[in-house]
Order: structure tokens, then C-alpha cells, then sequence
């Protein structure tokens, strides 16, 4: 049976890297995937080349397009608040009667707005991000908390928050680490407290099958891949030679918010569907 999936992310490129496998997969096995993103990303970093001239927020949006194609996503809805930036780097306020920073956004409002969402298309789940906001960043705390109040609003079944095992990044960031220059490390200090811990995961959706749709989302957004001083994450990843793309980038993971489900001694699920 066909079912509706609301994919709920705070700016383009969040959804190629945390659930364009899961949409990708869902679309080819005949579900509907809805992408719904609130804000243009207009703050992100990037390079004088996309930003020069004032319209970064613009392109992010023709990326995102780009992107949602890639995945072959049925509808693609962009809320419309202003980026907030890093929580070190704000973005200053909006002028009187534009739209407020997501992380500002009033939350029964924006909630209000996914929730017709939802209720429109009869999700049967909506994502979005884990309590930390993945990094922590301002409007992915919006995003976790809005989506929160919409599935109560609309009733949606399952929330599941698209996250990342703490533990196998810190493995992997320390790796890398080994072969990197002293001053090119990475502080991994941050990171201890991001994300989900393994115990908390509920789903690992292998995605295997979708690496290159996965890659061709990333690609998408080329903006994000560089900045002046030199290459972004976005763009590493999108390097890699496609065995090892598909190697990191084969699976998804998500922590179940509604219903809850128990961890202790349970296997994780691999389909978005198993509790409904």
C-alpha cells in the first residue's frame, strides 16, 4: 500500500545529507515523498562566486530543485523564514514585516503551517531532526520542535528524526584525523555531544542501492561544496570514488519520536513503515 512521507529539513543540502537515500528508495517503491524546507539557506557559507552578488539564497533554491529531481521527489514546499546562521554567527534580524529568522519563527505558527501539510497530503510519517539539532545548530532546534508540534496537530502517525550514530562519526572523524596535518585536524571536542548516541537509534534504512542518487542530490548543491579558503565537507564527499561513497553513505539513520519505541535489546528497524 502507498503511503505519504514528509521530509521536514531547515535549508537546502540538509536533506541530501541526512535522507536522500530513505526519499530516494521510497519514491522508487511507489511512495510519495513531499519535501518541505523552511528557509532558503541564504546564510550558509560558500564561496564570492555564489555569493557575491547578493543571491545565494536564490541559487540554494535552484539547487534544492536540482536535488529534489534527483530523488524524483513528488512536491517540494519552501516555508519561507529567513537562515538564522551558526549560533556563534547570527544572522541580524529581518526588517520590520519580512519574515523572521527560523529560530525566532513562532512555534504554534510555523507548526500550524506544516501541520496543513500533513493533514493535506494524510502523511502517514514525517522527519526531522533529533533533539540536538544534529550539531546544534539554532534552526535545526527550530526544526525538531516545529515538526514536533505539527505531527501533534495533525495526528501523523510516526516522527521519525533523521540523526547520525555519535559514536561510528567520532570513529571515522578520528580516522581521518591520523592522516591529516597538525594544523588541519579536526576539534572533535564539539561533536562529542552531537547527534544520537547508537543506543537511541531506532531505524537504519540501507540505502545502498541509492548511492547514486544520494551523490547526484550532494551534487546538486554546489554552492555548499567550496568556500574561499578551500573545500567544504559537501564537497569531500562528492570526491569520493563510488565504492566508498557507497560504503559511508549506505545507510540512514533515524530515532522514532511517535510512538516511542523501546531500545533495550531490539533490533533496529529497516523500514520507515514497521510501526505503523
Amino acid at each position: 500500500m502507498p503511503h505519504t512521507v514528509v521530509f521536514f529539513h531547515a535549508h537546502p543540502d540538509d536533506e541530501a545529507l541526512l535522507t536522500s537515500g530513505t526519499m530516494a528508495k521510497l519514491a522508487a517503491s511507489g511512495h510519495r515523498v513531499v519535501l518541505v524546507v523552511a528557509t532558503s539557506g541564504e546564510a550558509g557559507l560558500a564561496s564570492d562566486e555564489f555569493r557575491s552578488d547578493g543571491r545565494l539564497g536564490e541559487r540554494r533554491l535552484g539547487e534544492l530543485r536540482r536535488s529534489a529531481s534527483a530523488l524524483r521527489v513528488h512536491r517540494t514546499e519552501i516555508l519561507g523564514y529567513a537562515d538564522s546562521g551558526l549560533a556563534r554567527q547570527p544572522t541580524p534580524p529581518p526588517p520590520a514585516g519580512s519574515p523572521p529568522r527560523l529560530a525566532d519563527a513562532d512555534i504554534a505558527g510555523a507548526a500550524g503551517r506544516l501541520a496543513d501539510i500533513l493533514l493535506r497530503e494524510r502523511a502517514a510519517v514525517l522527519t526531522t531532526y533529533d533533539a540536538r539539532g544534529g550539531y546544534g545548530h539554532p534552526d535545526h532546534l527550530a526544526v525538531h520542535a516545529i515538526g514536533a508540534a505539527a505531527a501533534a496537530i495533525a495526528g501523523t502517525p510516526v516522527v521519525l528524526q533523521a540523526t547520525v550514530p555519535r559514536d561510528r562519526l567520532l570513529r571515522a572523524a578520528r580516522v581521518v584525523n591520523r592522516f591529516l596535518p597538525a594544523s588541519r585536524t579536526v576539534d572533535l571536542a564539539p561533536w562529542e555531544g552531537a547527534y544520537s548516541a547508537s543506543s537511541e537509534i531506532t531505524h537504519r534504512i540501507d540505502v545502498r542501492g541509492f548511492w547514486r542518487q544520494r551523490r547526484q542530490s550532494m551534487l546538486a548543491h554546489a554552492s555548499q561544496a567550496t568556500a574561499d579558503g578551500g573545500p567544504r565537507t559537501l564537497g569531500v564527499f562528492t570526491r569520493m570514488p563510488g565504492p566508498i561513497f557507497r560504503l559511508v553513505f549506505g545507510h540512514e539513520w533515524y530515532q522514532q519520536a511517535v510512538p516511542a519505541v523501546a531500545r533495550a535489546g531490539r533490533p533496529r528497524l529497516e523500514n520507515v513503515f514497521d510501526t505503523l
